[in-house]
């Protein structure tokens, strides 16, 4: 394989008619030009200069190589060109793994309005609940919604939004088993748990304009890791259920779901970016993370 610095040398070399022109360009001894072209006539096994005490001329079989010098400088310097501009402007596909309930309620309107901001950049969306490698996996980007610390890594963590989730019943159901205005009042009603690894069913409640907080063990009906089932079944009056504001905030607009003790956090979690690495980002990356840090946290702010 050549060297490209051994085909650039030569270039100029060629170009400016001599060791002592091409050096004062390059910046770049004579002796070592003199050396490296050499080497790359040594590696190529044929001739390209004719050296004398008064020029430096090309061989035909230099002046074949010329050519085809030029056009790899070329292209070389097109690439370069061309990971510069994706440093400086936003351009390019960009692959990244989502949670579902958040690729499918966070993030459509946000992805819309960001590729219309950005028309050179392409989105992939891979839509997964897995803990998806993102390094193995060829993905720029990961976000994850998470209750604790994600585990240390050599990725590079980014808080997006803080998430808060708030009790939910269906109207039947508050109809028919009537509607605490406690947490204390909560402990005979049904209830509907989101599963987690290592998470004991149990609801911190705390106050949102005071100090108070309440400890509530649960039994749940149902003990699931889908919110769209844990919504389906609180629509369906099953039970109360904690969940993200913004995952239920269509159903209370339709009458669908009503907020239970609505002055009360069940639970606050956070999404977060994860990126390989911060050194070589790429600017359609950059500015993606930048665009949900500043819009994300409206989008899943309330309920």
């Amino acid at each position: 394989m050549l060297d490209l610095n051994d085909v650039r040398f030569f270039v100029q070399v060629v170009d400016r008619g001599g060791f002592t022109a091409a050096s004062r360009v390059l910046l770049v001894p004579t002796s070592t030009l003199s050396h490296r072209i050499q080497q790359l006539e040594a590696t190529l096994g044929v001739a390209l200069l004719v050296r004398t005490s008064r020029k430096v001329a090309a061989t035909e079989a230099g002046r074949e190589f010329y050519r085809h010098a030029i056009g790899v400088l070329e292209r070389a310097q097109e690439a370069e060109l061309a990971m510069k501009q994706r440093l400086t402007e936003p351009t390019g596909p960009l692959r990244y793994t989502a949670a579902q309930t958040i690729a499918q309620v966070a993030m459509p309107a946000l992805v819309n309005d960001f590729l219309d901001r950005h028309p050179k950049v392409s989105l992939i969306q891979h839509v997964s609940d897995d803990i998806v490698d993102i390094v193995a996996g060829g993905f720029d980007m990961a976000i994850r919604g998470h209750s604790g610390p994600l585990p240390d890594s050599s990725l590079m963590q980014r808080p997006l939004a803080n998430v808060p989730w708030y009790l939910y019943a269906s109207p039947a159901f508050l109809a028919q088993h009537g509607t605490p205005t406690a947490p204390e009042q909560l402990a005979p009603y049904p209830s509907l748990f989101m599963l987690r690894e290592t998470v004991v069913p149990c609801w911190h409640l705390r106050h949102e304009h005071a100090d108070d907080e309440f400890v509530l063990p649960l039994s749940p009906r149902v003990h699931t890791g889908c919110m769209v089932t844990l919504k389906s079944n609180a629509r369906a009056g099953l039970g109360i259920v904690a969940l993200p504001g913004y995952v239920c905030r269509d159903e209370v607009e339709r009458g669908d779901l009503i907020r239970v003790l609505p002055h009360w956090v069940a639970e606050e979690s956070t999404i977060s970016a994860l990126v390989p690495s911060r050194r070589g980002m790429s600017a359609a990356v950059r500015a993606f993370l930048d665009y949900l840090a500043e819009h994300l946290p409206r989008v899943v702010s309330a309920g």
